[in-house]
């Protein structure tokens, strides 16, 4: 029996568009001699709808798009459509009153449902708050082969993989027990860097562990701050990949069940990427495609400083979108370096893009002049330093504003961890394209773009990163080194650790708790900016949920040195 995995990239809510998705790729399995099709988790509402669950004229509408779908089908193909379904006993017995589920469509009907049985709350992940977990294992059969059914997470809870259990059930062992002949699990799995590996080793321990082949059909594509990278895959009873889709696009491949093996045979497998690198780039380029597509933008706008994050997200945003949509815009000030704006051309030249340069020093002596009684005897500092971005980020919106572009935020990980940015300045933005990039990675992704031909210019690479807001500004008269401060931050942030381990991992105490101290004290910035595309396990976004006002136990215990770190003012930056 053939067995076809449509890979696909839904429009959140976007119902009746969904659905014709699904048709599309049905139609396309038919004409491959498929008999089953499988489509992502919620592939009829796209993943993750949020609070769109709360609307029962919506939970509605997709049930009637659903039985649409069942009729508009072929006879002679079975799909597995990802739906929710109404939770009946929630109003008798309580609980959500919502399913997460699979439906399976077939002759015209919806021939059986099955229900997500966990539900994860860590991270992005939310589903709680909207749905009942299912509460046994399911499967059906066709063509006399006997298929169970899980979604997503129902494959996270491998004790002898992970270590532990988080759910006291483990839904792939219960249907082992049924000795069901393949297990297909039907996801929306946001992605990271390094997590197909992860999910390609988890998959064979359990075909391995349970002698089941199993499928795995993901979700692609970019909503809001996730992305999804779809790289779908088959193993066999002997935990060999013997399919694979190709990332970050839509794909519809085909597996063979052999119904005298009882197991999969090989079919085509796509490649893995080469480097992190190459496997970050596609995804920024998938993010910013459809975030702007998904938010009715067709172009962009950012400020082009000389610096190297800009020129990231300028390449980034040209292949995504086309050079003739991309508008970079030079904002030099009486304090900027003429390789900045030189630096900024030849970018804009090598990437195709048009450019103009807006001189903000007859702006900035207009804030002084209004502002000259109010700060009378006092020193130019970070208020008046400030002003200059501001500016910036004033006539960047006002772009944005006329003509309609999407403006792209430019700021890194290591600045948004640190606050080492402006509010209502750089900050400004409909997206973040490299919010959850570290400085370190970004030079590494430059270097990455640049080698076949020159596309960031050298001198963008090599000089000392400075946000020129006074006279020979750099960034490390305010930051530790990037590679020391990423460190640290890859210790705190991702690792969860205290400042004692960091400073016994080899990091300065001074350095260290100073460090800790700016990422509690800008909380309260990244509060306030644009969603960032998530790229890596902990992102500053829906899976970052920290106060703003609190007396974290990290600053207040910080390592105790005999040198007390000047502290930062929040808005120092």
């Amino acid at each position: 029996m053939k067995i076809a995995i449509a890979q696909l990239n839904p429009i959140i809510g976007d119902l009746p568009g969904n659905a014709q998705k699904i048709l599309s790729a049905a139609q396309k399995a038919a004409a491959k001699g498929a008999r089953l099709l499988l489509t992502p988790e919620l592939s009829l509402c796209g993943y993750p709808p949020r609070d769109l669950l709360l609307n029962p004229s919506f939970v509605a509408a997709m049930g009637m798009t659903l039985k649409q779908l069942a009729t508009d089908l072929q006879p002679n193909l079975a799909v597995l459509v990802g739906t929710v379904s109404q939770n009946l006993k929630a109003h008798s017995t309580g609980g959500k009153g919502l399913f997460n589920s699979i439906a399976l469509l077939a002759d015209g009907e919806v021939k059986q449902v099955f229900h997500k049985r966990l539900l994860p709350t860590y991270d992005v992940f939310d589903e709680n708050r909207y749905f009942e977990p299912g509460l046994q294992a399911s499967y059906f059969t066709l063509d006399n082969i006997d298929i169970g059914v899980t979604i997503c997470e129902d494959l996270w809870n491998d004790e002898d993989f992970l270590g532990k259990r988080s759910y006291p059930v483990n839904p792939i062992a219960d249907l082992a027990i049924l000795r069901v002949d393949v297990i297909v699990n039907l996801s929306a799995s946001p992605y990271s860097v390094g997590k197909q590996q992860y999910r390609e080793s988890m998959l064979k321990h359990s075909a391995l562990r349970f002698e089941q082949p199993m499928i795995y059909t993901n979700q692609v594509g970019g909503n809001d701050d996730l992305i999804f990278d779809g790289r779908s895959f088959a193993l066999n009873r002997q935990g060999e990949i013997v399919c694979r889709a190709n990332g970050f696009t839509t794909d519809l491949i085909i597996v063979q069940f052999d119904e005298a093996q009882r197991d999969l045979q090989l079919s085509s497998v796509a490649p893995l990427y080469q480097s992190e690198e190459e496997e970050i780039w596609q995804a920024l380029v998938l993010g910013v495609r459809d975030y702007a597509q998904k938010c009715r933008f067709s172009k962009v706008v950012l400020g082009l400083s000389g610096g190297i994050d800009s020129a990231l997200v300028a390449a980034i945003a040209s292949v995504a979108l086309g050079k003739e949509n991309v508008f970079g815009v030079l904002m030099p000030s009486p304090y900027s370096s003429s390789h900045s704006v030189s630096d900024a051309l030849a970018l804009g030249e090598n990437l195709g893009i048009e450019t103009t340069i807006l001189k903000i020093g007859e702006l900035m002596a207009g804030f002084d002049h209004t502002l000259a009684d109010l700060f009378a005897g006092t020193e130019f500092g970070i208020a008046e330093e400030n002003i200059q971005s501001r500016i910036r980020g004033n006539l960047l919106m006002a772009i944005a504003n006329k003509f309609g572009y999407l403006l792209l935020s430019t700021g890194n990980k290591s600045e948004m961890a640190v606050g080492y940015c402006t509010l209502y300045g750089d900050m400004n933005g409909g997206l973040a394209v490299i919010a959850d990039v570290p400085k370190t990675r970004v030079y590494a992704l430059c270097h990455w773009l640049n080698r076949v031909r020159e596309i960031i210019p050298q001198n963008i690479i090599t000089k000392p990163p400075s946000a020129e807001l006074k006279p020979g500004q750099i960034d490390q008269d305010s930051l530790p080194d990037y590679e020391i401060l990423d460190d640290i931050l890859q210790h705190l942030i991702h690792n969860h650790q205290s400042a004692a381990q960091i400073v016994a991992a080899g990091h300065d105490p001074v350095i260290v708790n100073r460090v800790i101290q700016m990422v509690a004290r800008a909380e309260f910035k990244r509060r306030q900016a644009p969603p960032g595309l998530k790229i890596t396990d902990r992102a500053f976004g829906t899976g970052w949920r920290m106060p703003i006002a609190s007396n974290w136990a990290a600053v207040k215990n910080a390592y105790q040195t005999p040198t007390t770190p000047k502290s930062m003012t929040p808005d120092e930056q």
